[in-house]
């Protein structure tokens, strides 16, 4: 069996994954470390919790060692992108550890935090960057940062970052970078637009592909319980207040859902906190550090925000709403039965959801057991048999349209690849083939969130009737027009249409 000291690794770094007692790499380790230190491009498909951190920081550290090489003030050799603040922390962390035993500087650019000591951090420039794309961006056009001496690109979770709008940050943040460089790109799963995207950036990758996404962990006991919509918290109780339950992590679609079913349980006596997006980063750090130290017992989280936790001791999730994209399920999931222990996988499903779970099946290849709803909780039967739940893979599920990726969602106002920031309290929209907005690029904050405003996409010539009114009445000079009756001309005198010249209406 191949172990790390096989692999040519500089002996720094050696002596730093003894002391991490880190001895035989995983499949995606084995497979990517010696391509990549042979300066390669590579295309990896790896699921969270595979190791896949460690298969592009050990030969990016062994690069780092061998090729001395000073840094000009502002600049950095190697850049990492990744979709959540939690991730680039954690990815700080694996760089840190890694890489103790010989000189290295590195600096963590994302948002939710002081720009100003970022800004400090790399004055002096870094080897390493690891950022989220908006905060980044930032920094480049306020000159705090130049990327013309990275030497390194890698793109972790890049199907999470397409899917969340960070398609045209990127887009601007590569086309800063020198066309000589080396290109790591790291994917969960692997759609057309992932592809293409990637062979958009990549040159002659070497391709490695690791545990499909159909496949669940084996040592995940999953379950579904199929109860009534209206005790769906009352469900959650009666799972959470079992005594085999030590750590929770409960899914939510939304970011309103996790703030709903956190004041739910509360008031029903099951302490619990939220993460997401819209939670500041010390509330996010202070979070995750109590579930860590088993303070807080239940964490609810939304699959975006979920990617950064990395907690060992999840014995339960929960699928309190099933995702619409069934290779979700599969992450989730794979949150439990880490570094070699049982988990169990509990789903409530509504009537509503069936034909999601049915398409998660398909997927997984296998039937979820089902097991019985407590008296009073579970669902009439041969309800929602046949209905239509949302799908978000072919984007015309129940409440959105065909032909534009957008639409309304179950209960919140959808439109184009907006994902967990901007306005989506009750639905997930269908991202268009290329991860595109409809209304063009826009900045994101960390997590995908985009300034939110009033009002949504209107179509063209559908806009507020008061704003045409005073379009209309100031072009054509007869006064308070009505854009949706318009008045009648004056007995006498002919009406004058809107669009008349100005010339011909003054006499």
């Amino acid at each position: 069996m191949t172990q790390f000291s096989d692999l040519g690794l500089h002996q720094p770094i050696l002596a730093a994954l003894e002391a991490e007692r880190h001895v035989t790499p995983t499949p995606i380790q084995a497979q990517a470390i010696p391509p990549v230190m042979e300066g390669r491009d590579l295309l990896g498909i790896a699921q969270t919790g595979t190791g896949k951190t460690a298969a592009f920081a050990l030969p990016i550290l062994h690069y780092l060692a061998t090729t001395k090489k000073s840094v000009r003030g502002r600049g950095a050799r190697v850049l990492v992108l990744s979709p959540t603040r939690e991730l680039c922390g954690q990815i700080q962390d694996r760089f840190e550890a890694y890489g103790s035993k010989m000189p290295l500087r590195t600096a963590l650019v994302i948002g939710g935090v002081s720009i100003g000591r970022q800004k400090r951090d790399v004055e002096r420039g870094v080897d390493v960057v690891i950022a989220t794309p908006g905060r980044l961006l930032d920094l480049v056009e306020q000159r705090a940062l130049y990327l013309s001496e990275v030497e390194v690109l890698v793109l972790d979770e890049a199907d999470q970052m397409l899917d969340m709008g960070f398609i045209h940050s990127i887009k601007q943040i590569v086309a800063k970078l020198p066309k000589e460089r080396q290109n790591l790109f790291f994917s969960a799963t692997m759609p057309q637009a992932i592809a293409q995207f990637a062979n958009n950036i990549l040159t002659d990758p070497v391709e490695v592909a690791v545990t499909p996404v159909a496949k669940t962990a084996d040592r995940v006991d999953q379950e579904v319980m199929f109860v009534n919509p209206a005790k769906k918290t009352d469900a959650l109780v009666h799972v959470l207040k079992k005594d085999e339950v030590k750590h929770a992590l409960v899914f939510t679609r939304t970011k309103h859902g996790a703030d709903k079913v956190v004041k739910n349980l509360v008031r029903m006596g099951v302490p619990s906190e939220a993460i997401h997006g819209n939670k500041s980063q010390n509330q996010r750090d202070r979070t995750l550090t109590a579930f860590r130290k088993g303070s807080i017992r239940v964490l609810v989280a939304t699959d975006i925000a979920a990617r950064g936790i990395d907690v060992e001791a999840i014995s339960h999730v929960v699928n309190y709403d099933l995702p619409h994209v069934p290779e979700t399920y599969v992450h989730r999931i794979g949150r439990t039965a880490r570094a070699g222990a049982d988990g169990s996988a509990i789903t409530i499903c509504s009537p509503e959801d069936r034909s999601l779970l049915r398409q998660i099946e398909r997927l997984i290849k296998q039937k979820v057991p089902v097991v019985a709803a407590p008296e009073g909780l579970a669902a009439p039967e041969g309800a929602g048999e046949g209905d239509a739940a949302p799908s978000g893979r072919n984007g015309k599920g129940r409440g959105q349209r065909s032909g534009n990726g957008g639409g309304r969602g179950a209960g919140g106002r959808t439109g184009g690849n907006r994902s967990e920031g901007g306005r989506q309290d009750g639905g997930r929209a269908e991202a268009k083939p290329n991860g595109e907005h409809q209304r063009g690029p826009r900045r994101h904050d960390d997590d995908g969130s985009a300034p939110q405003r009033r009002g949504g996409n209107r179509p063209a010539g559908k806009g507020k009737p008061q704003g045409r009114k005073r379009q209309d009445a100031g072009a054509s000079g007869v006064g308070d027009v009505n854009f949706m009756q318009p008045k009648r001309p004056a007995r006498g005198r002919p009406h004058r249409s809107s669009a008349a010249p100005a010339a011909s209406q003054n006499r």
